[in-house]
């Protein structure tokens, strides 16, 4: 049955940025898939293990500035549930300012949380799946504007753009471990990173008047695109950005 081959039973995921918005999401979806779920963040995920319940989820507080937890953070995964199926890139910043000004700091900053740590993260991760050798699946959460300019955001739309670009070049070398890598590019969500954006009256509003769907997505929204890229529905779909965006590209 097709619907079969989007469980996710068996399986084990580590989703970062796991304490709140599309994070949050994506462990929601792939619980309810029936998975089990590792949530990494840099606070507390409790509001998320309170969704879902101790017995698909847990988490880790753990800062990606830097790529220091990765190796303790599949380490503890592989401890607690015995392998390593699924990997989502989400957690990510964002840093607001002109080009003309942007700082060194609000550049570096982005960087090595949104492209840095995903690299390495994912390398890490494809290391575990040969070592299992059932293949697996990692989802990096890119960006509209990996194919846009966006205003004052220059290292968001770097990290983003590189996201996109490290996506196919990973999927072109690790297909023949079996290992499908694909991102997914939200539109405009309503999540911590766009409060700024939301509270600007008149920037929303150009905003939601180019979204064809005539509202900002939300984290369910997302959940679906999600479960596809990591169950093997997908098993035949490798280094490409699936934009979720309400039709704002199509405009």
């Amino acid at each position: 049955m097709i619907l079969d081959k989007f469980s996710l039973e068996g399986k084990v995921a580590i989703v970062t940025g796991s304490d709140t918005g599309l994070g949050q999401g994506f462990c929601r979806a792939f619980a309810e898939a029936g998975a089990k779920v590792m949530g990494v963040s840099v606070v507390p995920s409790d509001a998320t293990l309170e969704m879902i319940g101790s017995d698909k989820f847990s988490y880790m507080v753990e800062n990606l500035m830097s790529i220091e937890p990765i190796d303790r953070i599949i380490e503890e995964t592989i401890k607690k549930y015995g392998r390593v199926d699924i990997l989502v890139n989400n957690a990510g910043i964002i840093k607001r300012e002109d080009c003309i000004d942007f700082s060194e700091e609000n550049w570096d900053s982005v960087i090595n949380v949104n492209l840095k740590t995903v690299f390495f993260f994912s390398q890490a991760v494809a290391r575990q799946f040969v070592k299992q050798g059932n293949g697996g699946k990692i989802i990096n959460i890119a960006s509209m504007l990996a194919f846009q300019g966006g205003i004052r955001v220059p290292s968001y739309t770097a990290s983003k753009s590189g996201v996109k670009g490290i996506t196919m070049s990973m999927a072109n070398e690790w297909a023949k471990y079996g290992i499908n890598i694909n991102a997914i590019a939200p539109g405009y969500m309503a999540t911590n990173n766009t409060k700024a954006l939301r509270a600007d009256a008149d920037r929303s509003e150009a905003i939601l008047d180019r979204i064809p769907a005539g509202r900002w997505g939300t984290p369910d929204d997302i959940m679906g695109a999600g479960v596809f890229l990591a169950s093997s529905a997908s098993d035949y779909v490798n280094g490409f950005t699936l934009a979720v965006d309400g039709g704002w590209l199509a405009r």
